[in-house]
């Protein structure tokens, strides 16, 4: 299973790239704090590659700046090229297939933008001060036969 979860912070603005069939892309580093501290007691942050497709992207370039903090969701992806000095490159990074914004660029609020599947990336947007209930009525009739314990 190929599964990864980072909770970390923008390390510059992101910039929104089309590559040659019109997608849009942002490749990015997120700061992500170790649990533990090192030997000065100091926190120590890992520097995470991620990159955001499609609809994403433009979100992402739209409420998010340097130093906003995301979750990411998503898999490791590994990719090789021939470098200009004719060296090959090897890159880890993160694809990303769910991001939460933990702050945005105007108000702090929290917001989700997910892709579902992998060939048709369509983005859903979830708002945190919707009422999920809103169309269940105002009152919920529950039974001790509805409750599991």
């Amino acid at each position: 299973m190929n599964n990864v979860s980072l909770v970390g912070r923008l390390t510059k603005d992101p910039e929104l790239r089309s590559i040659s069939d019109g997608r849009a892309v942002v490749n990015m580093n997120i700061a992500v704090n170790r649990v533990f501290t090192n030997a000065n007691h100091e926190r120590v942050a890992d520097f995470i590659p991620v990159v955001v497709w499609n609809r994403q992207a433009e979100n992402l370039v739209k409420y998010c700046s340097k130093g906003s903090q995301i979750a990411v969701t998503g898999r490791i992806q590994t990719r090789n090229y021939d470098h200009s000095d004719g060296t090959k490159r090897y890159v880890t990074e993160v694809l990303a297939e769910s991001i939460t914004f933990l702050s945005s660029k105007n108000d702090g609020t929290s917001n989700t933008y997910n892709t579902q599947g992998q060939n048709d990336n369509e983005t859903q947007t979830s708002d945190i001060n919707d009422d999920p209930f809103k169309d269940f009525g105002s009152e919920v009739v529950l039974s001790d036969d509805d409750l599991p314990f």
